[in-house]
């Protein structure tokens, strides 16, 4: 009972998450059909998204605007903006069309992402109720089903412009429910000056960036570390991404269970920790089997990170601060996903691919021993100034 009086505290916000899960997984589930629409090269289809992505960036730090000029109104109009980006994309002829479309989904995947997690943020400082780790769960449970839906329907040979269609249609259903019935007035807006504790907020948005780092390298690389390292097939291969993806599931749920009874710096650091040797052991993996474990240990660990720092961010922040401090934190933390691919990269191309996930598994160990106590102190004196 008490998971679902959660789910119904947060429903509105949920709407959101569900809106963005359902849209990236549907969208990444086709690339191969896109690709081919399209006739992109390799490298013109990662220059592509790479473009489209910086939409995303833009649109998360400009949101707190977005949320003042449309007040309630935000959140609907841009989820049904996802879901017209992302019909465009099944609609586009060729690549510079895939792109513009690609970016007005990002642009309104970035205002999104943003205000969901401010709108949960809210609902729990209003109930006393931790929800941010429930709602990520979910989030990656929608993206897992959509996924295999989406594949679903292309051995049924359909064709990206109609997976998209009924995409839009969801999307338009979930975008209504995402609206906030609440007179604008009882919804803070405009932050004073000196109300907002920069530093920590960088700090937070720092270990989100870690994060996520760790997520999109974990699933971008699993598979062919599964596939040319230890030789497995494409199946074999498929699984690292679907272990990732599951047990981001599955630890978030474990999250939200367990940050009633440990506290957020403890947990973060055992999650940090669990990551950590679980990418060592995938990259040291001698068969599939290690290699699978390794990766779950991964999902599981990494899977609360960024959910309890943006919490943690909502809570720290006066109320008046919270769409500007979430906002930046987010900002930052997406940058993981312009530093991921070269990182892993450039370290695939001279150490093995080996190294490059012990190289994030150092990372997550630093974070671990240096960036969770600097949190941690930094939350303290600002709990003792407040």
């Amino acid at each position: 009972m008490g998971l679902i009086n959660d789910i119904r505290l947060s429903r509105k916000p949920l709407a959101g998450f569900l809106v963005i899960g359902c849209a990236w997984a549907t969208c990444f589930a086709q690339m191969p059909a896109i690709k081919a629409v399209i006739d992109a090269s390799d490298a013109v289809l990662g220059t592509a998204i790479l473009v489209a992505s910086l939409g995303a960036l833009t649109a998360m730090w400009v949101a707190p605007l977005a949320d003042r000029l449309a007040g309630r109104w935000a959140l609907p109009l841009a989820s049904f903006l996802v879901g017209l980006g992302m019909l465009g994309v099944g609609a586009a002829p060729e690549v510079i069309a895939f792109t513009l479309a690609l970016m007005l989904a990002s642009i309104g995947s970035g205002v999104v992402d943003v205000l969901v997690n401010v709108r949960v943020s809210e609902t729990e400082a209003r109930t006393g109720r931790p929800l941010m780790n429930l709602n990520h769960a979910l989030y990656s449970f929608t993206y897992a089903g959509a996924a295999l839906g989406t594949g679903a329907l292309r051995e049924l040979l359909w064709t990206p412009l109609e997976v998209f269609t009924v995409l839009i249609v969801l999307v338009s259903l979930l975008a209504v429910l995402t609206l906030d019935h609440r007179p604008m007035g009882e919804i803070e807006r405009a932050a004073p000056q000196g109300a907002m504790p920069h530093g920590l907020v960088l700090l937070a948005g720092f270990l989100v960036m870690i994060a996520f780092l760790t997520e999109a390298s974990a699933e971008g690389w699993s598979a062919l570390h599964l596939e040319r390292t230890l030789g497995g097939g494409a199946a074999e291969g498929a699984m690292g991404p679907a272990i990732l993806g599951l047990t981001m599931g599955i630890g978030r749920l474990a999250g939200h269970a367990l940050s009633h009874r440990v506290s957020d710096m403890v947990l973060m650091a055992c999650a940090l920790l669990t990551a950590a040797l679980g990418l060592a052991l995938a990259g040291a993996a001698p068969n599939l089997l290690l290699a699978y474990i390794g990766f779950g240990m991964g999902g599981l660990g990494i899977s609360v990170v960024a959910p309890i720092t943006l919490a943690l961010v909502g809570r720290i922040v006066s109320p008046q601060a919270r769409l500007a401090a979430i906002s930046r934190a987010s900002v930052l933390g997406y940058a993981a996903f312009f530093l991921g691919p070269p990182l892993m990269g450039f370290t695939s191309e001279l150490f093995g691919l080996r190294a490059a996930f012990w190289v994030i598994s150092g990372i997550l160990l630093l974070a671990c021993l240096i960036v969770i106590p600097a949190l941690a102190r930094g939350v303290t004196r600002q709990a003792l100034q407040g």
